[in-house]
């Protein structure tokens, strides 16, 4: 698979906006600031095809990007304090209305970063995800910023922190040196292919 042809597709505010569904869609979730447009620049070996904000909680849109034979698809961060309650309902309607919609939905690649315990939002998430029986897997981003004995430490702590999650996989990612980036793109290959197999 070719994750370096990718194009800026569509950004959908609201459910309605939403493009129809006809190919696979990897989907890019976590709480705001976690690394998920930089990790989806990294996949693709562009600098800014997805927009790092400097600002959290900024992308207020579902942003689709187009690949040969999948679409990536990133969801809005969750979880930033200082968004209105109104814009945080928003958000919420505009995520459910697209995980609900009957989309082609080969992955969910649900992000963490590893230096911190996950959040009460993380922890909705993934009990959602969980309880649905979506495929996902957990990207535990922003390794580089542990040293080898911190991040050792953190992994068996985070591994414990989301046992309740049996079966579900942890890759451990760097956006910095590209640490793990291979082993996301297997499993994204591998996830579109039973997809494509299953239809």
């Amino acid at each position: 698979m070719n994750f370096n042809e990718v194009n800026f597709e569509f950004a959908a505010g609201t459910v309605k906006q939403l493009p129809q569904s006809d190919i696979p869609e990897i989907v890019f979730s976590g709480h705001s600031n976690v690394g998920k447009s930089s990790l989806i620049n990294k996949l693709v070996q562009r600098k800014s095809l997805a927009r790092v904000s400097a600002q959290p909680g900024k992308t207020a849109t579902i942003n689709f990007y187009r690949l040969r034979n999948c679409r990536f698809v990133d969801l809005p961060g969750y979880g930033y304090a200082k968004v209105s309650k109104a814009e945080k309902e928003r958000w919420a309607g505009l995520v459910e209305g697209y995980l609900s919609s009957q989309r082609k939905i080969a992955l969910i690649i649900q992000i963490i970063d590893i230096r911190h315990k996950p959040t009460k939002d993380d922890y909705d998430m993934l009990n959602f995800l969980y309880q649905c029986n979506a495929p996902f897997v957990i990207v535990l981003t922003k390794k580089d910023k542990l040293k080898k004995a911190a991040y050792e430490k953190r992994l068996d702590e985070i591994m414990d922190e989301l046992q309740d999650y049996e079966g579900v996989e942890l890759l451990p990612f760097s956006a910095v040196n590209g640490d793990g980036m291979d082993d996301v793109k297997e499993v994204i290959e591998a996830y579109i292919e039973g997809f494509e197999e299953e239809e």
